[in-house]
């Protein structure tokens, strides 16, 4: 499955942010879970209901928008 079959955005689910597909969790709130170190495998544990896939989209998606915008360095 591709990542835009398992990440869509929704104006009704959570104000449009890109989620999980049929889930209310977020692509920045998967993202940020696993900037803070938490494993792949607790991510499924505590969220049974996603697979492996969906976190390796959520990446994929972060990956592709990073790569289609123009950043702005963070403040010191």
């Amino acid at each position: 499955m591709e990542t835009r079959q398992r990440i869509v955005s929704n104006p009704d689910v959570l104000t449009g942010k890109p989620v999980i597909a049929g889930t209310r969790l977020s692509v920045p709130f998967i993202v940020g879970l696993l900037a803070k170190g938490v494993t792949h495998q607790e991510i499924l544990a505590e969220y049974p209901y996603i697979m492996e896939e969906d976190i390796l989209a959520c990446l994929a998606y972060a990956s592709q928008m990073l790569e289609s915008s123009t950043l702005v360095p963070l403040a010191a």
